[in-house]
């Protein structure tokens, strides 16, 4: 078995809106021969916790507006560290970057197939480690103005 037509719609529009709010590594796997209660996941990231909350809202409004799909479920708002967009057909996980390391998902999903996304989300992939590489080297130039 494999995602249906609806789920692989949901999964192309949820990833769009995801990089137009400028998320971070978006992949979604195909886990319907694995899971019997969705057929695919989509992964975000983003270093912020007012990111992650700005990326769900797009991703919410977005399906909505164009594809008429409101989640059954939303949790994790209060904390905005990782929240989760259930919409039966899928699943939107969207983590701050800390988070996306210690979880790990993709290691929990890696047998299951990549589902294509758009050219915009695939050029997110390697972002966070960008960012996390920018923040070291600015954290490293602030103590050297400091020291001299």
């Amino acid at each position: 078995m494999t995602a249906t037509d609806r789920s692989i719609e949901l999964i192309t529009a949820a990833a769009q809106a995801a990089a137009d709010k400028l998320a971070h590594d978006i992949i979604a796997y195909d886990v319907s021969d694995v899971l019997s209660i969705t057929d695919a996941f989509l992964l975000a990231s983003a270093p912020n916790d007012r990111q992650v909350k700005s990326i769900v809202d797009e991703i919410e409004e977005r399906l909505n507006k164009e594809l008429g799909a409101k989640p059954v479920r939303r949790e994790g708002d209060r904390d905005a560290r990782w929240i989760l967009l259930d919409y039966v057909d899928i699943v939107v996980h969207v983590q701050h970057s800390e988070e996306r390391v210690f979880y790990a998902l993709e290691r929990l999903w890696k047998d299951c197939p990549e589902l294509e996304l758009p050219e915009d989300a695939r050029a997110t992939r390697g972002k966070a480690a960008e960012h996390a590489k920018l923040q070291a080297e600015e954290g490293d130039t602030a103590g050297f103005g400091e020291l001299r």
